[in-house]
């Protein structure tokens, strides 16, 4: 296996280089061990500055910019009230007011949705980012729950755009991660590592999907049920 390769990769932990004893470890343990070490802080990071080509800045000036209002895609309004029920619940300790846990879940399913990604994703990301605090700010400077550099402002945004805004994070955030998956072929592990500023670690992609897959997750099953039962 190459060095790099990340658990979904192989289905075991990181491996050190050939040549040095070491011992397997399950993907279920070393996805555990992660947790346990890292839930308690955060991993914000830092998106790296790199010139956009003018066509992408259009895009990404497009995308940041639309103002539409907020709406839950779902095919029903008994599964938007599953998926709401269910996530408020997992966030209650984290954010324990619940008109702000209700309109943050909201923001982060529509910006998510809107920019092609899982929402649950988001969820795992923001947790790791910033630990779902507002106004987190990096040793770099990076703000709000989706830890974004301020350079993105002046390279999509306007002046007026404030970072610790919740929509307008979250608007950014998506965006980002967008736009490096799109680079990226669709490749998570490497968008993650962009996002990070961190291409190339393990670190950083395995626990952000550690925590989508452990904590936000929400099986299609899950919401089935909640809508036969009402």
């Amino acid at each position: 296996m190459k060095r790099g390769s990340t658990i979904e990769d192989c289905g075991l932990g990181y491996l050190p280089d050939r040549g040095v004893r070491s011992f397997l470890v399950p993907r279920s343990s070393v996805l555990a061990i992660l947790f346990t070490l890292y839930t308690s802080t955060t991993y914000a990071g830092a998106q790296v500055y790199s010139p956009l080509s003018a066509s992408v800045r259009a895009v990404l000036q497009r995308s940041v910019s639309d103002q539409a209002s907020p709406k839950l895609a779902f095919a029903s309004q008994y599964e938007a009230d599953a998926w709401l029920n269910e996530m408020s619940r997992r966030l209650a300790k984290r954010l324990p007011h619940p008109n702000e846990r209700l309109d943050f879940l909201k923001t982060v399913h529509y910006e998510a949705t809107r920019a092609g990604l899982d929402p649950e994703l988001v969820l795992g990301l923001i947790e790791i980012e910033s630990g779902f605090k507002k106004y987190s700010v990096s040793s770099v400077g990076a703000r709000g729950y989706m830890q974004v550099m301020p350079f993105w402002v002046d390279e999509i945004g306007t002046r007026e755009h404030n970072l610790f805004h919740l929509r307008i994070n979250l608007r950014y955030g998506c965006t980002i991660l967008r736009h490096y998956l799109d680079m990226e072929h669709g490749d998570l592990f490497r968008a993650l590592g962009r996002y990070n500023g961190s291409l190339g670690k393990p670190e950083y992609p395995n626990m952000v999907r550690a925590a989508w897959r452990n904590h936000w997750a929400l099986s299609r099953p899950a919401i089935t049920k909640y809508v036969a039962a009402n």
